[in-house]
């Protein structure tokens, strides 16, 4: 799988551009604010159909424009097929093949892409937010239905929230929507939690023996998942559903006191062990970087595992961030099988191989100024 071509028209900084790729490694080089992290972020939003960076859309459409539009030209399956993406004031249009998409679900999944940035260094350290964000991503690309129950749930959670405040203020006192919201939100939070489940059993697969080599076998890395009910990845789903019943019955009454929903999906984390030992709180920063890219390495291969193909790459200015060891490590396990995509002010400190066979772009303030 690759992007074959890139196009962008108002998108950021970026009058109008497009670019064809290398379907090995591509280097975008680039000053700080010129346009190389959008060019990533363009990739991103044509496979999820929405950024890592912003919530807000319109903050994609360039400054003074109606409308950003996005086109690539990508190879999967032994065919080529055309993705769009445009942005006006009216909302989002998707489409696969020339065909608008109505339902994410169709779409996303057409591109699958894994993008590592300095910020997944944080993955492991920064909020239970930021990993229930890494695996609904990963699960969505692999399992689109995935997008739909997240999506179900999170709008009933929404109205759940909503209803439990008018109670806790008495301007309301009827229950019995509530009791329908319940059951809603646990018909799509079971699927979304056993969906978790599976896919975790699946990524500890790939991410402990990758760990174990970063490590040269010194740490050997677990990951737990802390939900809000206590169940594992044999659990059925009707099992699921019996469990969450009796505990939202539970704390009912603690529920309305307090306003909010006190347990689900939107409030499970993930846990991250090196050597028995909590590596969120105990774990030194290297440990905690090798854990992040532990995890972001799995990914790539749990997608190959799960769709037959790699996916593509993003290295958004992080090569920079790791040592010499992790970097070596991270580019030796991607060459020659994964389109990959880097941003980097020089490329002068990183000494590799793959790198001398690259397809260099060096972009300024929005522009291709050279290429080789």
């Amino acid at each position: 799988m690759y992007i074959k071509e890139i196009s962008v028209e108002n998108y950021r900084n970026y009058d109008e551009l497009s670019l064809q790729f290398d379907n090995q490694i591509n280097v975008i080089i680039g000053e700080n604010a010129q346009g190389k992290t959008n060019l990533m972020e363009a990739i991103y939003v044509l496979a999820f159909t929405k950024s890592h960076r912003t919530s807000k859309d319109k903050e994609l459409i360039k400054w003074d424009s109606n409308y950003a539009k996005i086109k690539g030209d990508v190879f999967k399956r032994n065919r080529s097929f055309p993705l769009e993406v445009i942005f006006s004031q009216k909302g989002k249009k998707a489409k696969f093949n020339h065909i608008e998409q109505k339902r994410l679900s169709d779409y996303i999944g057409a591109l699958n892409v894994v993008m590592f940035a300095p910020e997944h260094l944080n993955l492991v350290k920064g909020s239970p937010q930021e990993r229930r964000k890494f695996i609904d991503m990963e699960i969505g690309q692999i399992q689109p239905v995935y997008i739909y129950h997240l999506g179900q749930y999170q709008k009933i959670l929404k109205q759940r929230n909503a209803l439990l405040k008018d109670l806790q203020r008495q301007k309301q006192t009827d229950r019995t929507m509530l009791k329908v919201l319940t059951e809603q939100l646990i018909e799509h939070g079971s699927i979304v939690l056993k969906k978790r489940l599976q896919f975790l059993q699946k990524l500890r697969e790939w991410a402990t023996p990758i760990h174990d080599g970063i490590s040269r076998g010194l740490e050997a890395l677990t990951i737990d998942y802390e939900g809000s009910i206590n169940v594992s990845e044999d659990t059925e789903l009707e099992r699921i559903i019996e469990i969450y019943t009796s505990y939202y019955d539970s704390i009912e009454d603690r529920e309305v006191e307090r306003g909010t929903t006190l347990a689900g999906a939107h409030r499970d984390d993930l846990v991250f062990y090196v050597n028995d030992r909590n590596v969120q709180t105990y774990g030194s920063q290297g440990q905690q970087r090798t854990t992040a890219l532990s995890l972001k390495l799995a990914e790539i291969e749990l997608i190959d595992q799960e769709v037959g193909e790699y996916p593509i790459l993003l290295l958004d200015d992080v090569l920079s961030e790791l040592d010499d060891h992790r970097q070596s490590h991270l580019l030796n396990t991607i060459q020659g099988k994964v389109q990959t995509f880097v941003t980097t002010t020089s490329v002068d400190g990183i000494h590799h191989e793959t790198l001398k066979e690259a397809q260099i772009f060096n972009i300024h303030n929005g522009q291709l100024l050279s290429e080789r």
